[in-house]
């Protein structure tokens, strides 16, 4: 994948011994998506401690702007679906532009914005160059990404490669280093049967990126499709997910952040924390509530709604989240 900085040419991915750049940043940077039509999930990392939760409830902003001791503060956001028409959302554009703004109106500026996939719906060379100038109106200094199975249509990936992968490894993966936490962007979207899929490539790579870290490195892993199996009838789940997840069962806080499922969801296992994010386009039903997962239609002033959000703390140590759920509108 590509690293997408707009603030600064983008340079290769290095290794364990590449010396932090003047953000402490020492692999390279992509886009990334995974917010809500005016929502947004923000982690920061306080003393080894990763605190998860939704931008735009009502006092979780400012504790995150606040937070004592923050180290690291980053947004997710996440399926976008450039290029979208249909009766769900009209006016995909609109909502992005919304959460965008979300973002820039965070109180902070965040060290780096991730959006987790299907930035398009089609994949074309309009639709990538779209919510690329869109994105580079993001207040931060590090864009990064990963693929959705919308942008590889046709193509394997190609035309999103060419916006937005350059640096990266393989079919577009890649990790890097930051404020003392260790950053995994995976690609899950590219050898689909019915499940998500990594490959052993992929694998081998993660295996050799995680092999010299410390098992007190606080660690974040993004992909499109969960990495767990949240509904594997409609394809909510990665087929070789497990491989990867012994790999990550030795560190003692590791936060696994998705999209492609449209709606909030958190399931916890052992040191491992996964977060579903919510849409900028249009809700999906929940699973096994309707025979395939098709863009939902409400009435358009519920939209905001249907999406909702969930504020989420994480800290080390806890056995259980604290979750609390609000609709975003």
């Amino acid at each position: 994948m590509t690293a997408y900085d707009h603030h600064q040419s983008p340079a290769p991915d290095g290794g364990a011994g590449e010396p932090p750049s003047e953000h402490g940043m020492t692999r390279r940077q992509l886009m990334r998506h995974a917010g809500w039509f005016g929502g947004a999930v923000v982690l920061t990392v306080a003393g080894g401690e990763v605190i998860s939760h939704v931008a735009g409830s009502r006092d979780t902003t400012a504790r995150a702007a606040t937070a004592p001791g923050a180290a690291l503060r980053f947004v997710q956001v996440s399926d976008s679906h450039i290029g979208f028409q249909g009766p769900a959302n009209t006016d995909v554009v609109g909502s992005f532009t919304a959460a965008i703004d979300q973002v820039n109106g965070l109180g902070f500026r965040p060290d780096f914005v991730m959006h987790s996939g299907d930035l398009t719906h089609l994949s074309t060379a309009g639709q990538f160059d779209q919510v690329r100038q869109m994105m580079a109106e993001l207040r931060t200094d590090r864009v990064f990404t990963v693929p959705g199975e919308h942008d590889s249509i046709g193509d394997a990936g190609r035309a999103y490669r060419q916006t937005f992968g350059k640096g990266t490894l393989g079919d577009g993966w890649y990790s890097f280093d930051t404020h003392g936490v260790h950053v995994l962007a995976l690609v899950n979207t590219l050898s689909l049967e019915k499940l998500g899929h990594l490959g052993t490539e992929q694998i081998d790579f993660v295996r050799k990126d995680l092999a010299g870290l410390p098992p007190d490195t606080p660690v974040v892993v993004f992909s499109h499709i969960p990495l767990f199996a949240m509904y594997p009838r409609w394809g909510w789940s990665t087929d070789d997910a497990l491989k990867v997840i012994a790999l990550l069962r030795r560190f003692s806080s590791v936060t696994c952040l998705n999209g492609h499922v449209h709606q909030l969801f958190t399931k916890t296992e052992g040191n491992i924390t996964f977060h579903s994010a919510t849409t900028t386009a249009y809700p999906l039903p929940k699973p096994g509530r309707a025979a395939t997962p098709t863009p939902q239609v409400v009435p358009a002033r519920r939209l905001k709604d249907a999406l909702g959000i969930r504020t989420v703390d994480l800290r080390r140590g806890d056995q259980q989240l604290a979750i609390k759920d609000e609709r975003l509108a």
